[in-house]
């Protein structure tokens, strides 16, 4: 009984002084940290974290105290590896770094499954922000705010493609990815990717940088690990890259290498000049002035063995958060506990003692005091955001000049450029921040002020290939003169004279692209282009929309667009010609419509008018005279009568009509020579189902065929002028063509020695001749301003005129249809009120006669008895008196009246 009161009083004590134990508040908390210790990053980081941790355990605020456990790594995740694990078996609450990424990343594994935060002042690769990694945090800022950044800055030069300069490792790779994504919404990219390994081999330098001397773009984005020797850019200048064509960028690496050189060294960075990078801005404070003369004591001391840039900052930040957060934690839970992995305990390993590493119970509660804190310290305020990074303060552009480092402007998410510090903007953006941007003057490589242009299209190394097409029929144009290795013609001096107006130097070689014997199929030149095979194509190059969809034109120099040639006749040889103005119908209109005025005239004109009176014959040759005279307006005879006058009126207006018609007809039969073919159009061509020619290599084939949907077999391809004239004059009945299909210059530069032969209409499609770059070349539009100027200050036309007026200019030779003869159908109208006012004076007159033959003739039978004659008789008797009285003069009708009205009394028997 006594045993048992003894072994329940030991455990209680046992109990009470576990209790005791685990409530008891640590007086010292182990935390590690895992970095380089002789690189650039590592020489300011280490001094800085251990002033940060002495300045905690003299803090009376802290009331527990670190212990910090430093390893180091030389880049190697491997060794990295080993070292995390040999921390976490020294029961770490926290681990500070890595500063490489590639270890971050296997680090990140490890304090995941051990529920240790692993706070990373230095690695800012952005993929370490995923869920995959919930255990890491960042105060540095992620290179996806500075390629924004980056991106900005390229947007703000207006540069298109730039050269990216990267190491080949997780941070070199995610960080230009970033890059790539954020230049994309600039509309932006990168041409090429120099990778290197993490050695940065003067060689390997050398290589890739020479060879990309040879790639068009001229703008460089160097991300790589800070580099003492600054290897790139001093094998750029051994390659003459430091100069004013060349534009350098460099992400935070290079302002963390610069700032760690002391005074003395930084007088050799005048190969530098010119170059402009990016430092994360941390704002001024009386803290970290006061931080930075203390700096200086340490180095006297011998403590720091280097100058202080941004990264040490973050460092001595990153220990007094661990400090905050543990503080916290231990108010909150009181201990720090580890348990063992039940995991690594079931896989029963023997000899690797990983059963030594423990869980640390608190780590998830940790991780998130760890999140939750903000404090103000040497790098600006840290606050955490959704991605466990913390917000970004933006970044100083800086620019190298001479010896001297200017800050030209800084960088926010929120503002982008400007001439002040993101903390100065603070509450007082608007809605055109983004609109104003500014930086202040830049000195560029070579001492230049002015924005290098960023990019050549060539260098004399390596020349512009430009393929021309080597034609063997219409040579004036573009060809390779024979025996030689010339090019020229047309198009070649209006490519020269324009490339004389862009303004810089285009080193260029040209490059025949065919035999010589036949001409070459234009659409494959164009296709070499898009392959990189030629840089350019320059020649008779149509503008269609097949071509466009693969490669840049300039703007067009000449206007072209298919014509149909066909043989043709002139009518000049015809005896008969000045019949062809009206139709016969309308001819046989026309003189009865003389023959109606003269019979009209005569009648009105008759009692009154001398003119029209005599003999019969005379009165006949009078009566169709005067009415054909009316054509030349010669008439001898005038109308005296108001129906007769209203009559000539009439008649003399459908006269002149007819007459200028007539004029206008037969000039244009007379001056326009005629098709002896029956096609008409396009639109005739294509029915007729007859053989068509094109000229080989022509884009008119692929038009014809799969636009005009001409079965190929009517197509009928020609190489040569002379096969022109054979195929069209042999026709569709002889093995020829009917019609030749073709682009208006060549069709014109063909019937210029050709009288036989015209062409038919107006060209049925519209276009333009352009030479032809790859997408996106700049160029295409430098040589398309070219051109327009050219056109403006009339060269385009001299060059035109030197090449086809050697035997002096002539008009274009552009010949229409047959003109239609002149139907009646268009005069109708003339006519029928002609008859109609011709009708109605007759009538008008006729009822006038009718009306004072009635009259006479009542006063007649009033002043003599009736007549003993039959009806018969009285009425022949009648009409015959009746014309008789139309052929009285109308004096002599008015005196019959007289007579009627007093006739003379007779004498008494």
């Amino acid at each position: 009984m006594k045993e048992l009161v003894i072994l329940l009083q030991f455990v209680s004590i046992w109990v009470i002084v576990s209790g005791f134990v685990c409530c008891q508040r640590p007086a010292v908390v182990n935390i590690g940290a895992i970095f380089t210790f002789d690189s650039v990053i590592g020489k300011a980081a280490k001094p800085a974290m251990e002033a940060a941790v002495s300045d905690v355990n003299n803090d009376s605020r802290i009331r527990t105290k670190l212990n910090l456990l430093m390893y180091e790594v030389n880049s190697s995740v491997f060794l990295g590896t080993v070292d995390a694990f040999q921390l976490v078996e020294k029961e770490v609450v926290a681990i500070i770094g890595p500063q490489v990424s590639g270890i971050a990343h296997m680090i990140s594994s490890i304090a995941s499954g051990l529920q240790v935060p692993l706070i990373s002042y230095a690695a800012t690769d952005p993929t370490l922000s995923a869920l995959q990694f919930p255990f890491f945090v960042r105060t540095t800022q992620s290179d996806s705010y500075q390629m924004a950044a980056m991106a900005d800055l390229i947007d703000f030069f207006r540069w298109k493609e730039v050269i990216v300069v990267g190491v080949d490792d997780d941070y070199g790779r995610n960080g230009i990815a970033a890059l790539e994504e954020e230049l994309n919404k600039k509309m932006a990219k990168i041409s090429y990717k120099l990778m290197l390994s993490n050695q940065l081999d003067e060689s390997e330098v050398m290589d890739k940088l020479s060879k990309s001397k040879l790639l068009g773009s001229r703008v460089y984005v160097v991300h790589v690990n800070p580099d003492p020797k600054l290897r790139i850019f001093t094998v750029a200048q051994k390659l003459q890259m430091m100069t004013d064509t060349y534009s350098w960028l460099a992400t935070d690496w290079l302002s963390a290498t610069i700032d760690s050189f002391p005074p003395t060294k930084k007088t050799s960075l005048r190969f530098l000049q010119g170059v402009v990078g990016l430092r994360q801005h941390t704002p001024e404070s009386s803290q970290k002035r006061a931080f930075m003369s203390r700096w200086k004591r340490m180095q006297q001391k011998g403590s720091a063995s280097s100058e202080l840039n941004t990264y040490g900052l973050q460092a001595y930040d990153t220990v007094w958060l661990v400090a905050y957060a543990i503080d916290r934690f231990l108010d909150e839970h009181k201990n720090i506990t580890f348990s063992p992995n039940s995991k690594i305990l079931d896989m029963n390993i023997s000899g690797l003692q990983i059963e030594k590493l423990k869980i640390f119970t608190g780590g998830n509660d940790l991780l998130d005091i760890v999140l939750q804190t903000k404090f103000t310290g040497l790098s600006g305020q840290i606050q955490f955001n959704q991605d466990r990074n913390v917000f970004s303060g933006g970044y100083d552009v800086l620019n190298i000049d001479g010896m001297s480092i200017r800050t030209v402007g800084y960088w926010s998410i929120a503002a982008g450029f400007s001439l002040s510090p993101p903390e100065a903007r603070k509450g007082k953006q608007d809605i055109n921040c983004c609109l104003d941007q500014r930086l202040h003057n830049i000195t560029w490589p070579g001492g230049k002020s002015k924005t290098p242009r960023g990019w050549v299209i060539a260098v004399d190394e390596r020349p512009l290939r430009i393929g021309v097409p080597n034609r063997a029929s219409f040579t004036d144009f573009v060809t390779e003169v024979h025996g030689s290795h010339k090019i020229e013609g047309y198009c070649i001096d209006v490519f020269v004279k324009a490339l004389e107006l862009v303004p810089y130097h285009v080193p260029y070689m040209f490059q025949p692209f065919g035999n010589g014997r036949s001409n070459p199929k234009y659409d494959d030149l164009v296709k070499m282009v898009a392959a990189d095979v030629f840089d350019a194509a320059v020649g008779d190059i149509a503008i269609v929309t097949n071509r466009t969809k693969i490669v840049d034109f300039s703007q067009p120099y000449a206007s072209t667009g298919l014509v149909i040639v066909a043989p043709i006749r002139n009518s000049k040889s015809s005896a008969w010609v000045f019949l062809k103005p009206f139709t016969a119908e309308m001819w046989c209109v026309t003189a009865a419509s003389f023959v109606m005025i003269a019979v009209v005239i005569w009648v009105l004109e008759h009692r009154v008018n001398d003119d029209f009176r005599g003999p019969p014959r005379r009165q006949i040759v009078t009566m169709f005279m005067f009415s054909f005279s009316t054509l030349f307006k010669k008439n001898k005879e005038t109308t005296v009568s108001p129906l007769g006058k209203l009559v000539m009126v009439v008649w003399l207006f459908l006269l002149m009509v007819i007459t200028a018609s007539y004029t206008a007809s037969l000039t244009s039969i007379l001056t326009i020579q005629q098709l002896s073919s029956p096609i008409t159009g396009i639109e005739s061509l294509i029915a007729s189902h007859w053989p068509i020619g094109y000229q080989t290599g022509s884009f008119a084939y692929d038009y014809l065929s799969e636009t005009l949907y001409i079965p190929r077999s009517r197509l009928v391809s020609l190489g040569s002028p002379e096969e022109y004239e054979s195929a069209l004059q042999r026709g569709p009945s002889d093995r020829g063509v009917a019609a030749i299909v073709d682009e208006l210059p060549y069709v014109e530069l063909f019937l210029s020695s050709q009288k036989d032969f015209g062409i038919i209409g107006q060209p049925f499609t519209h276009g333009g001749w352009g030479f032809a770059f790859r997408r996106e070349s700049p160029l295409a539009l430098d040589i398309s301003t070219a051109i327009l100027k050219l056109s403006e200050n009339g060269e385009l036309q001299k060059i035109y005129e030197k090449w086809f007026c050697k035997m002096g200019c002539h008009g274009e030779k552009k010949h229409g249809n047959e003109p239609n003869q002149l139907n009646l159908i268009s005069f109708w109208g003339l006519y029928i009120l002609c008859g109609a006012f011709a009708l109605t004076a007759l009538v008008v007159f006729l009822l006038r006669m009718v009306r004072q033959f009635v009259r006479y003739k009542r006063r007649q039978l009033r002043s003599s008895s009736p007549s003993s004659i039959s009806s018969s008789s009285r009425c022949s008797h009648v009409i015959y008196h009746f014309f008789d009285f139309i052929d009285e003069r109308e004096e002599a009708i008015k005196k019959m009246f007289n007579q009627c009205e007093h006739p003379h009394p007779q004498g008494n028997s």
